[in-house]
């Protein structure tokens, strides 16, 4: 007999030990359905999130608004903020509360800084750093980063072991090239490539942006320039080659928010928008660009879909 109490007692505690479990899981999320009391953003001041008028910020605006107005607060997009130019003068104005902007865009064009960064921690520092003088906060870095890269075939890439961009020194001598004009002479583009990784192509063929992905697929380039969030990247036709040198730099997405609205609406509304920044890796950025892009659904939709998935958005909603 003791020993059914024993496992009784046992059993009890395990699942005692399940639903603790559970909760610290689920437990206050927007989609807890036993959830009482006022959501975190309720008789919060409104606020204005901006993005850029490419499909990529349309997706990232979408997301950190859904994902805070499930949690109460009252959202406005903008969902074209202009140049960064602006976007920085809209907030320090008032006219814009939040917006997510990539580090080495914010270190070049907002912090005026005219060298690169070792590492994406030195970047990210230092764009802090710019940030506090003038009020502003940078909130926690996704983790994808989005830059300039260089991609093959994945076809071409297993054939030669193309696993880097330096590796194409081996093929230079054959290598077709594929880049619009701007990537040819940008300070984080073809030539700063070739140096640092002691490459010369056999030929350069200018190309239209979004045209490289058909040129590499009829094999008119061997390799070619895009950036590392496309959408066509999400699949299993291309190769992205590593860049170990960080020639094209850092290009993780930041939330641009002033501290003195992080204070009027709460420390919900950081945790909010940090729940969202980390489910950002770069293989889901590239999903999401590709259903937007490549797929034509709308940034609303495939943004709900996705905090859906992860618990941030309630199903149903």
């Amino acid at each position: 007999m003791s020993g059914v109490r024993t496992h009784a007692r046992r059993l009890g505690a395990l699942i005692m030990l399940l639903v603790a479990t559970l909760c610290l899981a689920g437990c206050g999320s927007s989609s807890d359905p036993t959830r009482t009391g006022p959501l975190p953003g309720t008789d919060r001041p409104p606020v204005t999130i901006g993005d850029k008028n490419v499909p990529e910020q349309f997706v990232l605006g979408e997301l950190y608004d859904l994902a805070l107005t499930a949690q109460g607060y009252s959202v406005t997009l903008n969902p074209n903020i202009g140049p960064t130019a602006v976007s920085f003068q809209a907030l320090n104005s008032g006219r814009l509360d939040m917006y997510p902007e990539y580090v080495d865009v914010w270190n070049t064009f907002v912090a005026g800084y005219q060298h690169g960064f070792p590492t994406e921690h030195a970047a990210v520092a230092a764009a802090r750093a710019f940030a506090r003088t003038h009020g502003l906060v940078l909130l926690r870095p996704t983790p994808f980063s989005d830059t300039n890269a260089v991609a093959v075939t994945r076809a071409y890439g297993l054939a030669h072991g193309l696993n880097a961009i330096g590796d194409l020194r081996q093929v230079s001598a054959e290598l077709n090239f594929g880049a619009p004009t701007q990537f040819q002479y940008s300070s984080v583009g073809l030539n700063p490539i070739e140096r640092a990784y002691g490459f010369t192509p056999r030929t350069v063929t200018t190309l239209n942006t979004g045209a490289q992905y058909q040129a590499l697929s009829t094999g008119a380039v061997q390799a070619a320039w895009m950036t590392t969030t496309d959408g066509e990247l999400a699949g299993n036709t291309f190769r992205m080659l590593r860049d170990p040198q960080h020639v094209v730099g850092f290009g993780n997405a930041l939330p641009v928010v002033p501290a003195k609205v992080l204070a009027a609406e709460g420390p919900d509304f950081r945790l909010t928008i940090n729940r969202v920044t980390r489910l950002l890796t770069l293989k889901a950025i590239r999903r999401l660009n590709a259903d937007v892009e490549l797929y034509n659904e709308m940034p609303a939709v495939v943004a709900k879909q996705f905090l859906q998935a992860h618990g941030l958005v309630p199903r149903g909603s």
